[in-house]
């Protein structure tokens, strides 16, 4: 029995994943038209995320504010500068910064 369900929840882990990264294209792809669209996308995927304990992959956790949990594209809602080896982002919608080292 501890077998079978161990592999369901792997198979559910992996489902999600896959389920995250559509969400994520569908989100880039509707920013333009629909920016509330894609925000909500966003949310879905992170739900997604949290319920079946998947790791959002960090090139798509820097295409959301963890604030306000919109989905930023720089130079229409976000800003993005290179600074002292730090590249910054700030979402334009609440203010928020995030700071990712580079070397």
């Amino acid at each position: 029995m501890a077998r079978s369900r161990k592999k369901s929840k792997a198979i559910a882990r992996s489902i999600a994943t896959e389920r995250i990264n559509y969400l994520f294209e569908l989100a880039g792809k509707e920013h333009s038209n629909d920016p509330a669209r894609s925000d909500r996308y966003v949310s879905l995927a992170r739900k997604i995320g949290m319920r079946h304990r998947v790791r959002i992959p960090s090139e798509l956790k820097r295409a959301f504010c963890k604030k306000c949990g919109s989905y930023l594209v720089a130079g229409n809602n976000s800003r993005v500068r290179l600074k002292k080896g730090c590249i910054v982002v700030t979402c334009l919608e609440c203010g928020n910064i995030k700071r990712y080292p580079f070397s």
